[in-house]
């Protein structure tokens, strides 16, 4: 029963996690209602293979994987550049599936020379800090503007909508703080469900047409047609993978330190097979024309909260998230979740990792290391300010990827690491002479 429960909660929030995303990224390509449900379909089955496949024999922990923020990034520069570089929308999906077939093989190519390894030396306690604060600086936006109202029911702040939320945040900092035990680990899945019945009750819900009469509906390959294989976005592929490595160790350092805080195994330089699987879940979204998955550094938050650090309840999880995807009737009553709901209850859980970060920037005594974790906060912060506009004379890899102040911040502390350990090896060396 226990761990019906804790599969449940997992699927539950490998939903809310996952089903803003694709969404959004119908929206900007012009996809209609059945389209849109079949391309959530689509993503929701690709998230729980990618989640199995890394538990088994990946990284070996549970880590739920969702849509990647650089993928992300780059659905979205490229469908404004529909009928520019590409003919239209259909054309840039077949590319961009093509770019996910190719980011899966380079992904694959690292892993097996062992290159990855050597890469999750960068992520230090420092630059682990500096990512968790900026991550969670990134999505406040979301969240607020979410848990406001704006986008859901109006384009501007909805009272009802706001002061409910504010409710569902009160009763699940209240759940994951209970002396009682039950109530402290199914703290998520409780919060979700009183906020769905909440919203519920005040006529705040909104049904989702189903994009299939059949009872089990099988995911389809190709959608949009067979890859095109385009140069610019062939080289994109491989700068997107190589930030979606950088994720996706991020995301293994962060749970690895909170799983082994909860007193479960943890294994070790995994990160060449957790690239493997990786690039294999790139190859699979490609083939089922949906977006890239990557592990989310937001299992840390969940299993922090829930105290769920097994990998059963989480691979279950992830068999329920596969099974609901085959399934319209299952597929449109979860996807029908409120919006605000999902983000009042994700808040509460990535306030708490904030507390992880602390402590990792806080283990540095170091002051040039200080340094450079104040101008990589200040540089990642201050990337999520410029207008997206303003890069509209640049090429979108370098739209992609400098729009994104999680990705600049990174960068810039990863670079001020190593030249900080640098100058400290070059110090030494003097004094020792």
């Amino acid at each position: 029963m226990k761990t019906t429960f804790s599969s449940l909660q997992w699927m539950a929030f490998m939903f809310a996690s996952a089903i803003v995303a694709p969404i959004a990224v119908a929206g900007l390509y012009g996809l209609d209602a059945a389209d849109t449900a079949s391309f959530v379909q689509r993503n929701m089955f690709v998230m729980g293979i990618a989640g199995i496949l890394q538990a088994f024999f990946g990284h070996r922990l549970p880590i739920n994987d969702g849509p990647a923020g650089i993928w992300w990034g780059i659905f979205s520069v490229y469908a404004g550049l529909s009928g520019t570089l590409f003919s239209s929308e259909i054309e840039t999906l077949q590319a961009l599936q093509g770019a996910l077939v190719v980011s899966g093989i380079i992904f694959i190519l690292l892993s097996v020379f062992g290159l990855i390894n050597p890469l999750s030396k960068l992520f230090t306690p420092a630059v682990t800090g500096v990512y968790l604060l900026l991550l969670v600086f990134q999505l406040s936006k979301s969240f607020v503007l979410g848990m406001l109202g704006i986008g859901y029911r109006q384009d501007s702040i909805d009272v009802k909508v706001t002061l409910l939320c504010f409710l569902i945040v009160v009763f699940t900092i209240l759940l994951s703080k209970s002396k009682i035990p039950l109530l402290k680990q199914y703290a998520i899945l409780l919060s979700l469900a009183f906020g769905w019945l909440l919203f519920k009750v005040f006529g705040l819900t909104f049904s989702i047409p189903l994009h299939s009469d059949k009872i089990i509906s099988l995911p389809k390959v190709l959608v949009f047609g067979t890859p095109i294989f385009d140069g610019g976005l062939i080289v994109a592929s491989i700068f997107v993978t190589l930030l979606l490595i950088t994720n996706m160790i991020a995301s293994i350092r962060i749970v690895e330190q909170v799983v082994q805080g909860l007193g479960a195994p943890v294994f070790r330089n995994r990160e060449n097979k957790a690239g493997t699987m990786g690039g294999v879940s790139q190859i699979l979204a490609g083939l089922f024309s949906t977006m890239g998955p990557v592990p989310l550094s937001g299992a840390g938050g969940f299993i922090q909260t829930t105290k769920t650090a097994g990998r059963w309840p989480f691979v279950l999880g992830c068999g329920l998230v596969i099974l609901v995807s085959l399934f319209p009737t299952l597929m449109n009553f979860l996807s029908s979740l409120p919006t605000p709901v999902g983000y009042s209850v994700c808040f509460v859980v990535f306030a708490g990792m904030i507390g992880l970060a602390l402590q990792d920037i806080q283990r540095n005594d170091n002051p040039n290391i200080k340094l450079a974790i104040g101008i990589s906060l200040l540089s990642g912060v201050g990337s999520m300010f410029v207008p997206a506009q303003s890069f509209s004379s640049l090429p979108p890899i370098v739209t992609a990827i400098f729009s994104n102040g999680l990705i600049v911040g990174t960068i810039v502390i990863i670079v001020g690491q190593q030249l900080v350990n640098y100058f400290d090896r070059t110090t030494l060396e003097d004094q020792q002479h």
